[in-house]
């Protein structure tokens, strides 16, 4: 049973007001005791400012996140990682640390770096658009998602009903993975789906413009996420990704030879199978943007 008190006696500190810590912000605005931010970009900071988002901003960790009782890393995995071996630094005390990373075994590695003051979770919740920033951030965008947690050995019960709550509070549900799992399943549900548009993208010759359609614009919607979101998640995925793209090749192989020796029986078994397959994987599931 979750603690109704945690996040209402709480200070809670975001690194990072982009789309995602941006929207965690304002899911979480009325419900904690203070909110606070660390963002090194002047132009979000005053954004921030004149839309009211947080208590407090700064550039300078060391002036907001001393007393804070949750830090949320909201950053690129890269960061996320790199500000985990500095955060010892700006907090002397035993704050829960909780990463809203794309990718989980790296980033959960990195925690067990950390002194044992620290209690750590893993978090990523599958959700987002293809426009970054805080201008776009919006507290609607966790509603029915699933949000991932990754429990390490460190985690305490009050970091669990801290993540329970904190779905509650966003209208998402909780999904209890280890960093190995997650990172597998995320190569084939969201990395995979980016690859391919892109690829898509890429491969659509200029001259046939004139002819883009709704199918086109759904397909390939995953190519305008910035790399500089993505880059750092295909990175730290590789291996997981690497084996999706196998799998997909081989299921792209037989679509090939169907076509080559004109088996249209076979073509129509495979297309109907694709659509039972497709309709089964979305039953229950969040049908908003891709995390």
């Amino acid at each position: 049973m979750s603690d109704p008190d945690f996040f209402s006696g709480a200070r809670v500190v975001i690194f990072g007001l982009g789309l995602m810590g941006g929207s965690l912000a304002l899911g979480l605005r009325g419900s904690c005791r203070e909110l606070a931010a660390v963002e090194i970009n002047e132009e979000t900071r005053k954004l921030a400012d004149r839309l009211n988002i947080v208590d407090q901003i700064s550039d300078d960790p060391s002036e907001v996140v001393r007393d804070a009782d949750l830090i949320v890393l909201a950053t690129p995995v890269k960061t996320i990682i790199s500000l985990i071996y500095k955060i010892t630094q700006w907090h002397p005390g035993a704050p829960v640390i909780l990463d809203l990373g794309s990718t989980k075994t790296q980033i959960c590695q990195a925690f067990d770096v950390l002194p044992q003051r620290f209690d750590t979770i893993g978090g990523h919740p599958m959700c987002g658009k293809e426009e970054l920033g805080l201008e776009n951030a919006e507290a609607a965008i966790f509603h029915g998602a699933p949000f991932s947690f990754v429990k390490l050995y460190r985690t305490s019960p009050k970091a669990v009903i801290m993540a329970e709550q904190l779905t509650s509070i966003l209208g998402s549900h909780a999904l209890w993975l280890d960093a190995e799992t997650h990172d597998r399943w995320v190569a084939e549900t969201s990395h995979l789906p980016y690859i391919l548009a892109s690829a898509l993208a890429l491969a659509t010759s200029p001259e046939v413009q004139p002819m883009i359609g709704p199918g086109w614009r759904s397909t390939t919607r995953l190519a305008s996420t910035p790399g500089s979101m993505m880059n750092d998640i295909l990175y730290t995925n590789r291996q997981n990704i690497l084996k999706s793209i196998d799998q997909f090749q081989s299921e792209l192989d037989k679509m090939v030879s169907l076509l080559q020796e004109e088996e249209d029986q076979g073509l129509a078994e495979y297309t109907k199978k694709a659509t039972q397959a497709r309709n089964t994987r979305i039953q229950n599931t969040y049908a908003g943007g891709e995390g």
